[in-house]
C-alpha cells in the first residue's frame, strides 16, 4: 500500500499511553487447566491477545488484528481457583501497527499473595472495514517506565525487520539450490 493511500485514512489524534491502558480478570477454572492443575499455556495466550487488543482498540478506534505475538514469557505456573489479571497498554505507535505489551498476574484465592507469571509484546495492525490498513494515531508516552517502553519498542520492531530480511534471505537461498539441485528420475 502506497503512502498516499495509508494517508488518505488518516485518523490523527495523538493520545497518551494511560488513555489505552485496559485490564481483564479471569477466575481460573478446570476446562482452562491441563492435567496438572495448571493454566494451558494457550488459553493464557488468548487472554493476552484479547487484553492487548482492547488497548490497541482503544488506541487506533477503528478494527484491529493481531499481526505477530513478539514475544511472550511464561514465568510461572497459574493454578486452577487463581484469578488471573492482565494489564495492557500501547507501547508505541508506528504506521499503520502498534506495539502492546501485557502484563499477567495470578492472585491466590486463599492467601490473597499476588504474583507476576508472565509477560508479551504483540503487534497489532489498524485496518478499515475492506480489511485496509490505516494510520494509527501517534501514542505520547508520559512516565519514565512509558518512555523506557516507547524507545524499547522501537529497539524489538528494528530486531524484528531483521529477523524478517534474514528469513527472506534464508527462504530464497533454499529455493535457489533446489533449483539447481539435479531431478532424480
Amino acid at each position: 500500500m502506497s503512502t498516499t493511500e495509508i494517508n488518505s485514512r488518516v485518523n490523527p489524534a495523538a493520545r497518551t499511553v494511560a488513555s489505552t491502558q485496559s485490564e481483564m480478570t479471569e477466575l481460573v477454572l478446570p476446562n482452562d487447566t491441563n492435567t496438572l492443575g495448571n493454566l494451558l499455556g494457550g488459553r493464557l495466550m488468548h487472554f493476552i491477545d484479547m487484553t492487548g487488543a482492547m488497548a490497541a482498540y482503544r488506541h487506533a478506534r477503528t478494527y484491529i488484528v493481531t499481526a505477530a505475538m513478539d514475544h511472550i514469557d511464561f514465568i510461572q505456573p497459574v493454578h486452577l481457583g487463581n484469578l488471573v489479571t492482565l494489564k495492557s497498554s500501547v507501547n508505541r505507535a508506528f504506521n499503520t501497527s502498534m506495539e502492546v505489551g501485557v502484563k499477567v498476574w495470578a492472585e491466590d484465592t486463599q492467601t490473597g499473595k499476588v504474583s507476576h507469571v508472565a509477560s508479551a509484546f504483540l503487534i497489532f495492525v489498524a485496518i478499515d472495514r475492506e480489511g485496509h490498513r490505516v494510520r494509527v494515531p501517534e501514542v505520547i508516552p508520559e512516565t519514565a517506565a512509558e518512555k523506557r517502553h516507547y524507545a524499547d519498542a522501537l529497539l524489538r520492531r528494528k530486531h524484528r525487520e531483521a529477523e524478517a530480511a534474514r528469513r527472506k534471505q534464508e527462504k530464497a537461498a533454499h529455493a535457489n539450490s533446489e533449483s539447481s539441485e539435479p531431478k532424480s528420475k
